[in-house]
């Protein structure tokens, strides 16, 4: 069975207030179509976080029902779980019609125990759960943390593994040892979440959502990571979609790379340098090294930068311990210190004097 494995599409995810659905309908219209047509994948495994949001977006439900219908246009079966973003009830709709046609929305653990069988391979789809659901759900009350509950749902599939076949998982959750991004909000805070990677190993391969960085997650366990990157801290990562071949007891992985509509990346340099760059469409965070401080920032890169997210500037940064220790001078000492560093221009005696019968009457004012 060859199969592409992805995750965390997170539809409807908002960038620095900037909607990425444009973003993620190229990916679908030019990476993602593309890659299916190409290589003739037998199924698509989405692993959690099809939406960013439990209440989906309209737009983002619109790309999702346009990802399905392509799909089962190209003859792929889909098999997607809902993740910790996702809202189950609303995935669900419509899940007996879309299975019988090849299309497996998987939102309750009951359903995770029924393997669904795709040529000689059998999928175990676990949508994302909280500790309380396994431990009702399994009916042990000693069950605690995701590891611990993960471990008895395991053993409970693989109890029902048939000799023979690929035994794939497709599951959403935080494997013990891997790599976070920004851009990913927490299952659980300390250590509850975290699943070892041995557990995997009785599949023949996990397919994994929840981290973006794409990565391994032990000996049998891979995480597909997001199809674009959601921080600017994600910028170094290599996204991709993960192309696997799998039958009993052998999988390969290939590693297909994605080439977005518009990179996210950090930029540095002087106003005057940037400035006088090309004109640069990525999604850019941009830190200014000028050594004073820059009027209108923002303004002034847009032209060059359309897509500008925040501007930083170094000056101020530096700036910030000298703030501390002027934070008990007098109002006439800040505000001469304004006009030198931002008029470049200092305070003649007739000025410091009209200042001093402003600030007085001001004081009279408020009193």
């Amino acid at each position: 069975m060859r199969f592409l494995h992805l995750a965390d599409l997170h539809l409807g995810r908002m960038l620095y207030g900037r909607s990425l659905i444009p973003d993620q309908s190229y990916f679908l219209e030019n990476v993602l179509l593309p890659a299916v047509d190409a290589h003739r994948p037998d199924a698509v495994l989405i692993a959690g976080d099809v939406f960013d949001r439990p209440v989906a977006s309209l737009e983002a439900i619109a790309l999702f029902d346009r990802l399905l219908s392509a799909l089962t246009e190209r003859g792929a079966a889909v098999v997607a779980i809902s993740g910790n973003h996702d809202g189950p009830e609303r995935m669900a709709v419509g899940k007996p019609f879309l299975a019988r046609h090849g299309i497996h929305i998987v939102t309750q653990l009951e359903e995770a125990f029924s393997p669904i069988v795709l040529g000689g391979a059998e999928i175990f789809a676990l949508p994302y759960f909280e500790t309380a659901q396994m431990r009702a759900f399994l009916g042990d009350e000693t069950l605690r943390g995701a590891g611990t509950c993960m471990r008895a749902a395991v053993e409970r599939m693989a109890a029902r593994f048939t000799p023979g076949r690929a035994h794939i998982l497709l599951a959403h959750c935080f494997a013990a040892g891997s790599t976070v991004s920004d851009s990913e909000s927490g299952i659980f805070v300390g250590g509850a979440a975290d699943v070892p990677t041995d557990v995997f190993d009785v599949f023949d391969y996990a397919a994994l959502g929840h981290l973006h960085a794409p990565q391994r997650a032990g000996n049998r366990a891979r995480y597909a990571g997001s199809p674009l990157k959601y921080s600017v801290d994600e910028e170094h990562q290599k996204k991709s979609l993960t192309l696997v071949s799998a039958q009993a007891g052998e999988v390969s992985v290939e590693l297909l790379p994605i080439r977005p509509l518009h990179d996210v990346k950090r930029v540095s340099g002087t106003l005057e340098a940037l400035c006088a760059g090309p004109v640069d469409e990525d999604y850019a965070e941009i830190r200014l090294t000028d050594n004073a401080p820059v009027y209108m920032p923002a303004e002034r890169l847009r032209p060059v930068f359309p897509n500008l997210l925040a501007v930083q500037n170094e000056w101020f940064t530096a700036r910030e311990e000298h703030a501390a220790r002027a934070g008990n001078a007098s109002r006439e000492t800040l505000l001469d210190g304004f006009f030198r560093d931002i008029c470049g221009e200092t305070l003649s005696p007739e000025e410091e004097a009209l200042l001093g019968e402003i600030l007085k009457k001001t004081e009279a004012d408020a009193g």
